[in-house]
């Protein structure tokens, strides 16, 4: 569906400039900063460059933004508008660009989510790096700031899958002056304001979430890691550097950080605290559009199209999943939005061309975050846990659903609604987490029955991850027992009320500590819950995640022990192929392979039918459902 929303009610100087002709527009001479981003420019609340872009035109500034430059060309779009009297910004935009541009079998990916016409090849392996060292070439006495998730997470030494090989921090091959970190919005206005104040970009060595080279030594309290070049020679010592980044990256007050690197050194500062509810409000208050550029001319932005009639609640996340990046750039603890903010940008939302009546998401990084904190902060403050729901949930978490309940109460009694869904993964061990208060323990089991009851929109995404207790320790997720437990309830709302919605499990291949056995049982677990899968991946390393460090050092970075990682294509191809058990061509290959590893009796369980089961199956289609009377 192309973008035909209300985007012709726009000007092009509603939007943040992209050509000398609209920076003309606005009556400019020069741009006080310009914005580099590999995605597509949309002016949204989900996409980086238009969050930092509206959080530095709010201060005053005169931002433009050149999206997707052509960097194989005369690099003509790096010289069109000018010189910013303050500085260039650089991103890879809202993906990594090697998780963007291959799949975790290291093949090129056939298209990219971030680009209009879903067209992959509008942006370089590595962006950060290419537009970076550009820039510099050509306006060399000009300040170069990296932001965005890949130079975020590529902060310090790390593991590069595709390349399979460490990688010393991004600064290092990039020719930026400086890494904002995590998200930005604080810093760069910070950066922003000393630059404008006539400040060197050298000497700004204060500001949080800010990584840069310094002549500087560690202090009292600082922390020093294993130089770069010890972790090439040393895997062990590039596990002990993880735990250190994950510990402080989870803290509400962290320290600083060191590493060597060569004969240079790297200073990484600690995160901002969490931003407050106002300070929340603002950034999505701002007056984004809400639509792709003009430029587009209509052409659809696959990424777009997921979020155009979705609303997010909060930021953060604190499940600390092994294989996920959200807390080491978001953090885990939780900032959340008003209630009047979301409703203001849900009737923003009614308001487009296309809107029908459903809002698609209210949700976040995790669905059921919103609101929720431990009970004493303090506790909080100290704490070092990179995840307040494992091994158990906390029991300073006060796991209250009740604000939420009231956002999805609120925006439901819109007239314009006709129902609000929730896309975003729920984690159902926050919701199914006892409660010592007997009403919000109450508000919990009701959270659960109205989510399945009247906001699923034919299917439940949820995550188990896998079926196996020891590999779900390993990937910091609740035992396979309480998927039990939620499908339980799921299958009751669903035969009390005559709907017949499809509960939808991801599961991951190939974790570390995972076996051919593991997924083997895994399919036959699912089998007998008569799922034929669908949502399902090969776990794919990603820089500063706890499950690419054990991948690529063999050891726990929190035990030192060693763990079985599979790493080779036949290791991963063999563990895949059970999540496709009941296709005929994999049959005979299966058994065999079970045969080799001794378990004949799991091809047995695996291929014996089942006796008729009375829960749904994810063949069937789901019966339409009744619209939520008013």
């Amino acid at each position: 569906m192309a973008n035909n929303i209300n985007s012709r009610r726009w000007l092009r100087t509603d939007f943040l400039p992209t050509s000398r002709d609209e920076m003309e527009a606005l009556g400019w001479d020069q741009a006080d900063v310009i914005l580099f981003s590999g995605d597509a420019y949309v002016d949204h609340p989900s996409f980086g460059a238009a969050v930092i872009g509206r959080t530095l035109q709010a201060a005053g500034y005169k931002v433009a933004i050149v999206p997707q430059p052509n960097w194989r060309d005369d690099l003509r779009d790096f010289r069109k508008l000018g010189r910013p009297r303050l500085f260039f910004g650089v991103s890879a935009g809202a993906m990594d660009s090697m998780v963007n541009h291959y799949t975790a079998a290291r093949r090129l990916r056939h298209d990219d989510a971030y680009t209009a016409g879903g067209r992959r090849g509008a942006r370089p392996d590595y962006p950060t790096i290419v537009y970076s060292k550009i820039l510099k070439e050509l306006f060399p006495d000009v300040p170069v700031i990296a932001g965005g998730i890949e130079a975020s997470l590529r902060r310090v030494t790390h593991y590069d899958y595709w390349h399979d090989r460490l990688r010393p921090s991004i600064l290092v091959d990039a020719a930026a002056d400086l890494i904002s970190y995590g998200m930005g919005e604080k810093a760069i206005l910070e950066i922003a304001r000393r630059l404008d104040a006539g400040e060197n970009i050298t000497d700004i060595t204060d500001v949080p979430q800010t990584v840069f080279f310094t002549g500087a030594e560690p202090g009292d309290g600082d922390i020093l890691l294993y130089s770069h070049e010890e972790c090439l020679a040393d895997k062990v010592k590039q596990a002990k550097n993880f735990r250190h980044v994950e510990e402080e990256s989870n803290r509400y007050d962290g320290s600083v950080i060191y590493q060597k690197v060569g004969e240079r050194m790297i200073r990484i500062n600690p995160m901002f605290p969490p931003l407050t509810t106002e300070e929340v409000d603002r950034s999505f208050d701002l007056p984004y559009t809400r639509v792709p550029h003009p430029r587009y001319k209509g052409k659809n932005i696959p990424a777009y199209e997921m979020i155009r009639h979705s609303v997010c609640l909060h930021r953060g996340c604190f499940g600390g999943c092994a294989f996920c990046t959200i807390s080491a750039h978001q953090g885990k603890f939780i900032a959340s939005r008003s209630k009047k903010s979301i409703l203001r940008e849900v009737k923003q939302v009614t308001q487009m061309d296309d809107f029908k009546g459903y809002i698609s998401d209210l949700g976040g990084p995790s669905a059921n975050m919103y609101a929720i904190a431990g009970r004493d902060k303090k506790l909080c403050k100290k704490c070092r846990r990179p995840s307040c729901l494992h091994p158990q949930p906390c029991r300073n978490l006060d796991n209250d659903h009740r604000p939420l309940l009231d956002i999805y109460h609120a925006v439901d009694a819109l007239p314009e609604v006709k129902k609000s869904f929730i896309g975003s993964g729920v984690r159902y061990d926050l919701s199914m987490a006892p409660n010592s208060d007997p009403e919000i323990e109450k508000a919990n089991r009701r959270y659960n029955r109205e989510l399945i009851e009247h906001h699923v929109s034919g299917r439940l995404k949820v995550a188990p991850e896998h079926t196996s207790d020891f590999v779900l320790d390993l990937m910091r997720k609740p035992s396979f027992t309480l998927f039990r437990q939620f499908k339980k309830i799921f299958d009751d709302v669903n035969r009390t009320t005559g709907l017949r919605q499809q509960l939808v499990p991801y599961f991951i291949s190939s974790h570390p500590g995972c076996t051919e056995i593991d997924m083997a049982e895994l399919a036959i677990t699912t089998k007998n819950l008569d799922f034929h899968l669908e949502q399902v991946q090969d776990f794919t390393p990603t820089p500063m995640t706890l499950a690419t460090e054990i991948y690529y050092t063999g050891v726990h970075p929190y035990t030192l022990e060693a763990v079985y990682t599979p790493r080779t294509d036949a290791e991963k191809k063999a563990q895949r192929d059970y999540f496709f058990w009941y296709q005929p061509e994999h049959r005979a290959e299966l058994k065999r392979r079970l045969t080799k590893l001794h378990r004949p009796d799991l091809a047995t369980r695996l291929f014996t039918p089942n006796r008729p089961q009375s829960h749904h199956n994810l063949s069937r289609r789901p019966k339409p459902r009744p619209e939520r009377k008013k």
